[in-house]
């Protein structure tokens, strides 16, 4: 059952979002015909794989917005997704160049594995304080090219998951639109 506070954020999200998912589903789909950015080949990726990834995910709310009103300075969310539950996920995803090599490349990665941890957990609290949704209907996930993150979640209640670059560049060439 959804209680009122989220069913309120629902409501905000299908304004500030009204496409469909199919919309969606075609948008990410000509990312992958004309790959021009890392990080949005990975979303792509993320979404239309969402249910191996994070199968408690059901349909997505809001793409790279603001959940809170127009206060873009106070972070953008990935993806929010509504869960079978009833419940919030926020993901938040990072392409890490793993094949970089070098100790500036090393903390360089390092960085970006801690930022999008710090990142996700923010969100979360700053959802539940603004949509006074509580934290546990607040649920958090991670999707980088690193799978140095996932031990990283365990401690912090984030799942995590990952793809190599190998991996996503493959199937980005194998996939094909339906």
């Amino acid at each position: 059952m959804i209680t009122n506070d989220l069913y309120q954020f629902v409501s905000y999200c299908k304004k500030i979002q009204p496409q469909t998912q199919q919309d969606i589903k075609q948008f990410f789909e000509g990312v992958i015909v004309f790959p021009y950015d890392n990080e949005l080949l990975l979303q792509a990726y993320l979404f239309l794989n969402i249910k191996s990834l994070f199968p408690s995910c059901c349909e997505l709310l809001l793409f790279e917005k603001s959940p809170i009103a127009d206060y873009t300075d106070l972070g953008k969310c990935d993806f929010v997704y509504l869960t079978f539950k009833g419940s919030l996920f926020l993901i938040e995803t990072k392409f890490i160049d793993t094949e970089a090599t070098g100790a500036t490349e090393r903390k360089r990665r390092n960085k970006h594995r801690n930022k999008v941890f710090d990142q996700v957990i923010t969100l979360k609290s700053r959802f539940s304080e603004y949509w006074d949704i509580n934290l546990e209907q607040l649920e958090c996930g991670v999707f980088t090219t690193d799978s140095e993150v996932e031990w990283r979640g365990n401690g912090v209640n984030v799942i995590t998951q990952s793809i190599s670059i190998n991996n996503l560049e493959r199937w980005r060439k194998n996939y094909n639109i339906k």
